[in-house]
């Protein structure tokens, strides 16, 4: 795992990175990698590991009824408590996204191993579901809220950064300050010095980062905690390609 500690030559790492990514297509036209004029070519990539910022936590229900009104009363009654309750935790509604809903019939394989009585009380399925966005310390209590208040289909969770170019910048800077240390030593092993950086490309990534799961979630009444939470790690990952000038005595 990288460390986060910053490195004080960061800030000019990145403004040379940034300077030479906006010229690289005419660049990579232009520089040929040979002897003759005397450059060296280096890929490197650096991973960087920080912890997730921002939580998306999934919330929903599933109820059903003996017809489409039953099911669908039961519905509007089931969204309004869901969506009363997070507002009175202090949930704002511009953090509330409506992600899916609708009305079905229920398919004769989904209650086969009912009850006939039970069978009859589940004619129609009403569904709905929301993305709730919320720091990490307060994704156990989003989610108790929501449970309590009839949202018997949560818990999936989308973990992210505020700022996703951040980490990918931190982690490209990195990779070109390896690249040229790499390049030094082989500079060194020619017989010649490191010169000014010709040209670099970047390519960042996030690596894929595993949902918690949604799930049926029933709490009791008389549970007092909510769920123990704690937030992911992500990693972005930069792999650059950097070319420099050889300096001093030609290369055998």
């Amino acid at each position: 795992m990288i460390p986060l500690a910053s490195s004080p030559l960061r800030p000019a790492v990145l403004a040379a990175l940034a300077t030479l990514a906006l010229a690289a297509p005419a660049a990579a036209q232009t520089i040929q990698v040979n002897k003759e004029n005397r450059t060296i070519s280096i890929t490197a990539t650096e991973r960087v590991s920080t912890m997730a910022d921002v939580a998306v936590v999934h919330v929903g229900f599933l109820v059903y009824g003996r017809d489409k009104d039953t099911a669908y009363n039961a519905g509007t009654q089931t969204s309004g408590a869901i969506i009363k309750a997070l507002a009175g935790a202090g949930i704002s509604a511009d953090a509330i996204e409506s992600d899916n809903q609708g009305l079905a019939p229920v398919q004769n394989f989904q209650v086969e191993r009912l009850s006939p009585a039970e069978m009859a009380q589940r004619k129609f399925q009403v569904q709905q579901s929301w993305l709730v966005r919320t720091t990490p310390a307060e994704v156990a209590h989003v989610l108790d809220i929501a449970v309590l208040a009839g949202a018997n289909q949560s818990g999936q969770i989308d973990w992210a950064l505020k700022d996703e170019n951040a980490a990918g910048a931190d982690a490209a800077a990195r990779a070109l300050q390896r690249a040229r240390s790499v390049a030094s030593q082989m500079a060194q092993g020619l017989n010649a010095h490191l010169g000014e950086l010709l040209y670099a490309s970047n390519e960042s990534e996030s690596s894929t980062v595993r949902p918690v799961p949604m799930m049926a979630m029933h709490k009791a009444a008389d549970a007092s905690e909510p769920l123990a939470i704690n937030p992911r790690r992500i990693e972005k990952t930069a792999t650059v390609r950097a070319i420099f000038a050889i300096e001093g005595p030609s290369a055998p």
